[in-house]
């Protein structure tokens, strides 16, 4: 009986020839990284342990991003408090304000995470790294401070279901909606402990940024991992960052899957994710009536210069609604610096955009554009939870970046194809 490609990565950690769902494993880990909110804990962790020193300071990553530049007094506390471990533990991967960037960007784009890697974050979409072809998946604080003691950590070995994907998709259709409709299909406890593994001809196609977004997503469906069998577009990606060797691993055609899910995705539109959940998806054409006040583009899902790009061909010579508000944040240092030098920040200002630098913020109602009671918005983030990017009787629709773009312009959920 053949292995999975999550299987594959785990056995090679666990040090073992193979691992079968359901096992018990402990597993060496080549990366733990934690952020402002999750990495306080951590290190208050390790401190009650009365550790001194920590495993590998070169595999830990520090990453203050979701409420800088800091936003008050207690987030500028719980960065300092970061910074100073980082400091005295000799971690080099310590994401200053000079450097900063929303983490699950910023790692593949510094080269920090390979493909056939195994990844822990401090951060439910750590799973965003799957896009790479890595086995990546979140755990608490106390997990990932365990890890910085001692290198490792244990996992359940997780049944996987596969998901193949057919056709090309239409303009304007990318890995947002593909994710969304997938998470439609199956609901928000679908994957619950499962890798959920993206494969097929659309996916072979799929440019790496919208790999990610798919990857990045798998954590609204409960999965506990998602992961793209790594290729030539990965090589592509990866080989000008890489600084170690990395290794691709691919699913055996007699792999065992606890699900098997295709789909057509020929004709597909837009997809938009309605209040107040992630599954409860519909096609952008049937939600013409929805007005909106906010449209916020960014995110560790949606805010790549791909993403940036798609933005910028919908606003390009158009403007906002009246009242409306755009905020567009790059969400890292390079990808700001690429959309200034391609002329995006001068489409962005004149259609009448706000445009951050690069946070979490919003996503999470942390800061940078902030809900008040009864208002609504369409995002290209993750999460569209009661109250969670502001009053908890606000709303948020998740879409695509074009689609964010085009109801800006509009003042309602808009296709990009209705401008």
């Amino acid at each position: 009986m053949g292995s999975t490609i999550t299987e594959k990565i785990i056995a090679a950690h666990a040090g073992v020839d193979e691992v079968r769902p359901g096992q018990m494993v402990e597993v060496k880990v080549d990366l733990a990284l934690a952020n402002d909110i999750t990495a306080p804990l951590a290190i208050e962790v390790f401190r009650e342990a009365g550790v001194k020193e920590v495993h590998d300071p070169d595999k830990i990553v520090l990453v203050p991003d979701h409420f800088v530049p800091n936003k008050d007094i207690e987030s500028a506390m719980m960065v300092k408090l970061t910074r100073d471990f980082a400091k005295e533990q000799g971690i080099e991967l310590f994401f200053d304000l000079d450097r900063m960037g929303v983490e699950h960007a910023l790692l593949p784009e510094q080269g920090l995470v390979l493909p056939g890697d195994l990844v822990v974050g401090a951060d439910s979409h750590t799973c965003t790294y799957g896009g790479l072809g890595a086995m990546a998946t979140g755990m608490g604080s106390t997990d990932v401070a365990g890890i910085f003691i001692t290198g490792q950590t244990w996992l359940k070995v997780p049944e996987s279901m596969k998901f193949i994907y057919r056709g090309k998709l239409p303009q304007w259709v990318g890995g947002k909606d593909l994710i969304l409709m997938t998470i439609r299909d199956i609901g928000v406890d679908g994957a619950r402990y499962r890798a959920m593994e993206f494969c097929g001809p659309t996916i072979e196609s799929l440019s790496m940024e919208g790999r990610l977004t798919m990857a990045n997503m798998a954590i609204e469906a409960g999965g506990k991992n998602g992961i793209m069998a790594p290729d030539e577009i990965t090589r592509e990606y990866v080989e000008p960052r890489a600084k170690r060797e990395y290794t691709f691993y691919q699913s055996d055609p007699d792999a065992v899957y606890v699900d098997v899910r295709e789909y057509d995705v020929s004709g597909m539109e837009p997809q938009v994710a309605k209040p107040h959940l992630p599954e409860n998806v519909a096609g952008v054409s049937t939600l013409k009536d929805i007005t909106i006040d906010q449209a916020v583009i960014g995110s560790c899902t949606n805010g790549r210069i791909e993403d940036l790009r798609l933005a910028a061909e919908v606003l390009k010579g158009r403007r906002i609604a009246s009242g409306m508000r755009l905020i567009i944040i790059p969400v890292t240092p390079a990808i700001y610096k690429t959309a200034l030098k391609e002329g995006l920040f001068e489409i962005f200002l004149s259609a009448g955009a706000v445009i951050s630098p690069p946070t979490c913020g919003p996503c999470l109602g942390g800061y940078m554009g902030i809900l008040a009671e009864g208002e609504r918005a369409v995002s290209t983030s993750n999460r569209n939870f009661v109250g969670r990017m502001g009053h908890q009787k606000s709303e948020v629709y998740l879409a695509n970046p074009a689609v964010a773009a085009a109801s800006a312009v509009t003042g309602h959920i808009t296709s990009p194809n209705d401008l």
